[in-house]
């Protein structure tokens, strides 16, 4: 449980510092294509066009946070895999803590008081959380699972990409979410994922969940570019913890055989429940009236200057 945690506890350090290093690189992008005037910076919807993404992906910000992030998926992975996947889940998805404060020393992002006050529920959840956790259930399942795993990973990959570029501008807090729900499916994944132990090449390749991680895990970085070019880094990154903690946390629970410990089936619900309203009240909060794609600070600092 101890290795477990702290294996948890490094994976969401990893993923924090990852986003606010690919949220300066994607704004270091999108300064450059305004000071540009590139007619190929959006969408007809007003979004990221491909090619803006792939500029962002390309800058030394954003290769090092990515760089980061398959850090953190290796740690997450085995985190996944020593833990209850409402623990794992949830800790790693902490990762919006390490942001927030990153975010105020590299994006210059000023917190107000509520996004404070929920940060601390999001952290006194963890607590909760680690109190109740028990034994993670086993890694068997059905194969109609595996099957049904990679199938809703396509549906909501595929759908959830054309639904973010048809929405355009307004689509940051949906690609967060999306690309959570893409993590999570990782985290399911990895847990019910045949030929690991023991090591069993051809047994890997044959199961599909292997492909519903790999198709979550690139559909669900793009997604979490997109967020962050878009949308308020916290926001974005918070939307991004709900996905990837409420499904797997429930799928762990009632398919997998997480269980808490005894008598502390109450104290789980409701640390995961304050998680997850901390989380969506971070996502609340750290968007500005007016629906603007920034803060005051970040449009301050995404406004195109001379030099670009």
């Amino acid at each position: 449980m101890i290795i477990g945690l702290v294996t948890a506890v490094a994976a969401s350090a990893c993923y924090g510092t990852g986003s606010v290093l690919q949220a300066v690189g994607s704004r270091k992008s999108a300064r450059r294509e305004a000071a540009a005037a590139s007619a190929t910076g959006t969408t007809q919807h007003g979004g990221p066009s491909l090619s803006s993404t792939a500029k962002a992906a390309v800058t030394w910000e954003f290769m090092v946070g990515t760089v980061l992030d398959f850090v953190g998926f290796a740690l997450g992975a085995l985190a996944a895999r020593m833990l209850p996947l409402f623990l794992s889940q949830t800790v790693i998805s902490a990762n919006l803590v390490v942001t927030a404060l990153l975010s105020v020393k590299l994006l210059g992002i000023r917190l107000n008081r509520p996004e404070w006050m929920s940060i601390g529920v999001v952290c006194s959840a963890l607590v909760l959380l680690a109190t109740a956790a028990g034994h993670e259930g086993g890694g068997d399942a059905a194969m109609s699972t595996h099957w049904w795993l990679l199938i809703i990973s396509v549906v909501l990959m595929g759908g959830g990409t054309v639904a973010v570029r048809l929405m355009g501008s307004r689509a940051a807090i949906l690609a967060g979410l999306l690309s959570g729900l893409g993590f999570g499916a990782i985290g399911v994944g990895v847990r019910i994922l045949d030929g690991i132990d023991p090591f069993d090449l051809p047994t890997l390749i044959a199961d599909p969940a292997l492909y519903a991680i790999l198709i979550s895990g690139a559909v669900g970085m793009y997604l979490h570019t997109v967020a962050l070019q878009i949308g308020s880094v916290n926001g974005a990154t918070a939307a991004l913890v709900v996905g990837e903690t409420v499904l797997p946390g429930i799928i762990g629970v009632l398919w997998l055989g997480d269980t808490s410990r005894a008598g502390f089936a109450w104290v789980a619900i409701l640390g995961f429940l304050l998680a997850v309203t901390g989380a969506v009240a971070v996502a609340w909060f750290g968007e500005p009236e007016g629906g603007t794609p920034e803060s005051e600070s970040e449009a301050k600092n995404l406004a195109p200057t001379a030099t670009g």
